[in-house]
C-alpha cells in the first residue's frame, strides 16, 4: 500500500530531524556503515591478495616454504575478500527487511517444480507398469 503525499512529507521531515539530532544512529539504521565495512574489508583482502603473490614469487627465491605461505595468504584473501564482496552486492546499500508474510515463488523456480512434478508422475506410471 503506498503512502498518501502527506504521510511521504512526515516521514521526510521525521528522518531529516533524526538526521539532524543524531546523525551516527541515522547513519547506523540506514544500513550504510554495514556496507562500508564490507567495502573495505574486501579492499583490505584485495591488497593482501596481492601482498599473497608477491610473497609467492619472492619464496621462489628464497624457499619453498616462503611460496606456500604466499598462496595460503592469497587464499585467505581471496576467501574474506569474497564474501564481504557478496555481502555488498546482496545489500545493495539497504537494509535487510523480514518479509511479511509467505513468500511465493518465482517465475525461475515454478518451471522447476513443473518439471519436477512430471519427471514424478512419469516413474509413478513407470513403476505401475503403464509406461516403459
Amino acid at each position: 500500500m503506498a503512502l498518501s503525499e502527506q504521510e511521504r512529507k512526515l516521514l521526510e521531515q521525521l528522518e531529516a530531524s533524526l538526521m539532524a539530532e543524531d546523525p551516527k544512529l541515522a547513519d547506523t539504521l540506514s544500513g550504510n556503515a554495514e556496507v562500508r565495512v564490507h567495502r573495505r574489508r574486501a579492499a583490505f583482502a584485495g591488497l593482501g591478495f596481492v601482498l599473497g603473490i608477491l610473497v609467492l614469487l619472492g619464496g621462489v627465491q628464497v624457499h619453498w616454504t616462503v611460496s606456500v605461505l604466499g598462496f595460503l595468504v592469497m587464499l585467505a584473501s581471496a576467501l574474506v575478500g569474497i564474501g564481504s564482496w557478496r555481502r555488498v552486492g546482496d545489500d545493495g546499500g539497504q537494509p535487510a527487511r523480514p518479509s511479511a508474510g509467505p513468500s511465493k515463488p518465482t517465475p525461475s523456480q515454478e518451471p522447476t517444480s513443473d518439471f519436477m512434478d512430471r519427471l514424478e508422475e512419469r516413474w509413478r506410471r513407470r513403476q505401475e507398469g503403464g509406461d516403459n
